[in-house]
């Protein structure tokens, strides 16, 4: 904690919850749908780091890396001191469009 801040920053919290960044994404795919409108939308996130099974998921954005394609989502896992929020690029095929 940095000195005069009487709670820890969102860094620190999101360093404390034990989520991990997610493995190297899988081979190359086609590209995933995109929305025409620019805006997130529902997914459910298959086994995200930090989260037992599928948890529900807002996805930002897409990118194509060498290894394939990666989504932006935010989604909550369990800490410590209640639920915490993720943002993190995940292999496209850890992801499902609604």
């Amino acid at each position: 904690m940095h000195r005069g801040r009487a709670r820890p920053s969102l860094g620190e919290r999101a360093a404390d919850s034990g989520v991990r960044p997610a493995p190297a994404p899988g081979p190359a795919a086609d590209p995933p749908p995109r929305r025409e409108d620019g805006t997130g939308r529902h997914c459910w996130v298959h086994a995200p780091p930090g989260a037992p099974g599928t948890v529900p998921g807002l996805l930002v954005e897409w990118r194509q890396q060498p290894g394939g394609w990666q989504g932006r989502v935010a989604y909550a896992v369990p800490g410590p001191h209640g639920p915490v929020l993720v943002e993190a690029w995940l292999p496209a095929g850890s992801l499902q469009q609604r």
